[in-house]
């Protein structure tokens, strides 16, 4: 008998609902994409960013990013759709599977600087924002490729291998079928829950900010998909230098964020005081109503005549001046109590 991490049945990867069938890959996707809602606008919102500006911003960036996601997907895996058997129309089949984090990364990116640019806010520090974000997102949606028996790597005897069943079409024909593998999903769920506090502890030490946090996401995440993309079995389609178009796709990733982090920090060096692009929608004032609350217009109109009347000058030689003189009996009508007059 031997350890290993246990693959769930296959039941447990959908189930359905009527017509429709709800995949479990997608539910763990949409709770990594709530989850990393709610922490981005958290992060945004204390640093100045006006309320309910992160989830305007999610409605273009998510669906650029599946987008882009799928566009990626179908030029690493170009034999899978194009070719003799093959139908093109299949390029649209994202419910069958088939979509790429890089990819993602930059149709994302695409959407949240539409949006960002619509609500006069700051992209750099929307990016710095979700930087741990993204890592928590990931995180939660790498749950989905355990339930699909997918993202595996090599052959190991690590007690911690994970067991993939035989009938599975990825399964190598050679091996035994008690072959355990490299759990690349768990590998990379660690990675990026660990990145999530290298950021946030960065952050305290050097308070990053104009993209900078962003650009150590970019290292981070990068960095672990070049050894996590070589220790895959069905890897991406082989570029002419021999590499997995995956791996130059994150070391792209790297050199992005390193430039990031390297041109933002001498274009800025003095800290970020706003989130919100000056004269842009955000940095406007917002009129509720005629009500006299939130708007323009103060609540009260204080008039001249009730005015408090300007304290007494000093004279010239600079002593207080003298109190006036009143007559006890000058406005003694006025001084009797109205009860008392006929």
């Amino acid at each position: 008998m031997h350890l290993g991490i246990p693959s769930p049945d296959l039941a447990w990867s959908g189930f359905s609902l009527g017509p429709l069938t709800i995949h479990t890959y997608a539910l763990c996707l949409l709770t990594g994409i709530a989850a990393a809602i709610w922490l981005t606008s958290r992060r945004l919102t204390a640093r100045g960013g006006p309320p309910g500006v992160v989830e305007d911003i999610a409605l273009w960036a998510v669906p650029f990013g599946i987008v882009g996601a799928r566009i990626y997907h179908v030029l690493t895996h170009w034999s899978d759709y194009v070719g003799p058997g093959k139908n093109l129309v299949e390029v649209l089949y994202v419910w069958e599977g088939g979509i790429a984090i890089l990819g993602s990364l930059i149709g994302g990116t695409v959407g949240a600087a539409i949006a960002c640019r619509r609500a006069g806010v700051r992209l750099w520090s929307f990016a710095d924002a979700l930087a741990p974000a993204m890592l928590l997102a990931q995180a939660i949606g790498r749950l989905g490729n355990w339930f699909n028996h997918e993202l595996y790597g090599a052959p190991t005897t690590l007690p911690w291998g994970l067991e993939i069943p035989p009938d599975n079409g990825a399964f190598p024909p050679d091996l035994p079928p008690d072959t355990l593998f490299h759990p690349l999903f768990l590998y990379e769920m660690l990675w990026n829950l660990l990145g999530i506090a290298v950021i946030l502890w960065l952050e305290r030490r050097f308070a990053l900010r104009w993209g900078r946090a962003f650009g150590v996401y970019l290292v981070w995440y990068g960095a672990a998909r070049v050894w996590l993309e070589m220790l895959r079995i069905d890897p991406t389609s082989v570029t002419p230098l021999g590499l997995p178009a995956n791996v130059w796709g994150a070391l792209a990733a790297v050199a992005a964020g390193v430039t990031l982090i390297v041109v933002q920090g001498r274009r800025h060096p003095e800290p970020e005081t706003s989130v919100v692009v000056p004269g842009g929608p955000a940095d406007q004032p917002q009129d509720e109503g005629a009500d006299g609350e939130g708007g323009d217009e103060p609540a009260v109109t204080i008039e001249a005549s009730d005015a408090a009347p300007p304290p007494a000058s000093l004279p010239t030689g600079g002593a207080p001046a003298a109190a006036p003189t009143v007559d006890p009996g000058a406005d003694a009508e006025r001084t009797e109590p109205a009860d008392d007059r006929t």
